[in-house]
């Protein structure tokens, strides 16, 4: 039986095997392609056309309609529209042999003139925020703005009822956690944890509520047509968490929990919590099960603990992987014969029975070669069919 895209990736969803390994190559933030990565992909399939830039700070592309027709691309994002009001968001240009932006959260982000990649945070708002006071008094962007969610119902209904393709539903910003330790920066924030909880709280709930407003909006405008609502916190390091796993069950967890409760509640037809959660992060999985995620995104191999084979024993039937397809490292430097070796062994451990979206981990990042990029999807082709 030959299953459209959308009921390919709802099938996964649901832990049930379709015709074949459903695959997204861009529906998300942290499942796309470099824009360097792109352009040199192209060039090796002989493909032209333009290529737009999705987000200047990770130099992500849109992975654009033609790649996604060349590779039977199954996924699409559809997220805000730029807000009428750009808030304290503004491009600096070039400084200091730096280009440099400040996001609408009054965030700073600069990437290097010569060999740059991507931007990195420079500028945190509220380094020096002590007070509840001084989180309520600051001047936060409006989830509301009207023109993030123009044609926004229309965009919808094009992805799933004429191009039979699934989406997944675009965040307004990062994870509340993350954007939170950028608002502060990430030593006075770990400090605070210890020292100042009732800011840490001031600034979750800040950031929670920014978030709730933005997708009940985001809900409402698409009542019945839901699908997978993109959510994000990165919880671990290449060896270990961020935190311990106490610390993050008392400040970080019940927002969490607020906001996915919330999401699910406000939905008015089936919603399918994703969560980004990089690093070795395994030992979260239950918490984050009963704070109602749905989907792990990425599942990073290449970390302390992170095998698929034991994930998929102990929680396949409770959470979707999306991703997880390929050690990163190997996708980058291997050859094209260890890319192939990699990605089959992770299909064969996460394919089994349903609860796979084959993904890269993480952004394909600029200096990926096409050539083992197209060795990745040609393995994906081989031996992603359920037979």
């Amino acid at each position: 039986m030959k299953y459209s895209s959308y009921e390919r990736v709802r099938a996964a969803l649901e832990h049930k095997e379709s015709d074949r390994i459903p695959l997204d190559i861009g529906g998300a933030m942290v499942t796309g392609i470099n824009i360097r990565a792109l352009r040199n992909l192209k060039n090796y399939l002989g493909m032209s056309g333009e290529i737009k830039l999705w987000d200047k700070v990770t130099q992500l592309a849109e992975t654009g309609n033609d790649l996604i027709e060349k590779l039977g691309i199954d996924v699409k994002n559809v997220g805000p529209e730029q807000p009428s009001n750009p808030f304290l968001a503004k491009d600096l240009g070039l400084e200091d042999e730096h280009y440099r932006i400040i996001d609408e959260f009054g965030i700073g982000w600069q990437m290097p003139k010569n060999g740059g990649y991507y931007y990195d945070l420079y500028l945190n708002p509220l380094a020096n925020a002590e007070s509840v006071r001084d989180i309520e008094n600051y001047s936060w962007p409006d989830p509301l703005d009207p023109e993030r969610f123009a044609g926004l119902k229309e965009k919808v209904g094009n992805v799933v009822y004429k191009e039979k393709k699934a989406y997944v539903m675009g965040r307004m910003s990062a994870g509340m956690w993350e954007h939170a330790t950028w608002m502060t920066g990430h030593e006075k924030f770990f400090m605070d944890m210890l020292l100042n909880k009732k800011l840490i709280h001031a600034i979750m709930a800040k950031m929670l509520e920014l978030k709730m407003k933005y997708w009940g909006k985001y809900l409402d405008i698409v009542g019945e047509n839901t699908m997978v609502v993109s959510t994000a916190d990165d919880l671990g390091t290449q060896n270990s968490l961020l935190v311990s796993l106490e610390m993050y069950k008392e400040l970080i967890w019940p927002y969490h929990k607020r906001l996915f409760e919330f999401i699910k509640k406000r939905a008015k037809g089936k919603v399918y919590i994703f969560f980004h959660n990089d690093g070795a992060i395994m030992e979260t999985i239950p918490l984050l099960i009963e704070a109602g995620v749905d989907i792990l995104n990425p599942f990073q191999v290449n970390c302390k603990g992170m095998d698929t084979k034991v994930f998929k024993k102990e929680f396949g039937k409770d959470l979707t992987i999306w991703g997880g397809s390929c050690d990163p490292v190997i996708l980058e430097f291997g050859t094209p014969e260890e890319v192939r070796e990699e990605t089959k062994r992770r299909i064969d451990d996460l394919a089994p029975g349903g609860g796979f979206v084959f993904a890269s981990i993480h952004i394909i990042q600029g200096g990926v070669p096409p050539v083992n990029i197209m060795a990745w999807w040609e393995t994906l082709q081989e031996v992603g069919v359920y037979k």
